[in-house]
């Protein structure tokens, strides 16, 4: 755990040399950055190279983990207003200032559900050099990835699965003819068999949401080691 820039943060640092100029922000889903599949993703990505900064964006306020099953009765529609872009934001602003005073040049940015959200505010003001969200939420489409387009230079990664409301089938298919021409880059790996929180939370007794989730990772550090 480290303050940065004021916020509190989860830190993953790499075993071996890495570039001091480049940091990968994680941004969290509702769960938070105490979340232990957060933290285990992070951790991951440190031992693939990157140091890797986790700000707490909820403010010591996130969706209690056992709101997965069910648990309380849990009212994620009341949480969500009260957690929106002025809420999230500014912790993730005042990390990067104080990243990039301290000598940093090259942010990539991976953003969960509610996190991708903000990995796309992020690329829409030239925050970030590259962009990977998985089962993206908040997204308005197709809006948000029209303006993506047309203000932002990060090549950018979704990971998209079979069953997500969030970000269904038809959305996807607009993404594709959207980001078709998209010079920067972009990609957008499918999984088959997959339920929106897979690259997160995804059932690792399922083997074929274990496979799912382990190739979410796998495609988002290729295209990180690419691109950042």
């Amino acid at each position: 755990m480290e303050t940065i820039g004021g916020v509190q943060c989860y830190v993953g640092i790499p075993t071996v040399d890495y570039p001091k100029d480049k940091i990968l922000l994680y941004i969290t889903d509702v769960f938070g950055y105490s979340f232990v599949n957060c933290k285990l993703l992070v951790d991951d990505f440190a031992r693939n190279g990157f140091k890797v900064i986790c700000p707490d964006i909820l403010h010591g306020d996130p969706v209690p983990a056992d709101a997965i099953l069910g648990a309380g009765g849990f009212d994620l529609a009341g949480w969500l207003k009260t957690h929106g872009a002025e809420y999230a934001r500014p912790p993730l602003d005042k990390v990067l200032a104080a990243l990039k005073a301290d000598g940093v040049t090259s942010v990539g940015a991976v953003g969960y559900c509610y996190g991708a959200r903000w990995v796309f505010d992020l690329a829409f003001d030239g925050a970030i050099t590259v962009a990977a969200v998985a089962h993206p939420s908040l997204l308005s489409v197709p809006a948000d990835l029209e303006k993506y387009v047309a203000t932002s230079k990060a090549p950018l990664l979704i990971n998209s699965c079979e069953v997500d409301p969030q970000f269904p089938a038809p959305s996807q298919a607009v993404a594709d003819k959207i980001f078709a021409d998209f010079k920067p880059g972009f990609k957008r790996p499918y999984f088959a068999g997959c339920t929106h929180g897979f690259a997160v939370r995804g059932d690792l007794n399922n083997p074929v949401v274990k496979a799912g989730k382990e190739g979410a990772f796998k495609e988002t550090v290729e295209w990180l080691k690419e691109h950042l």
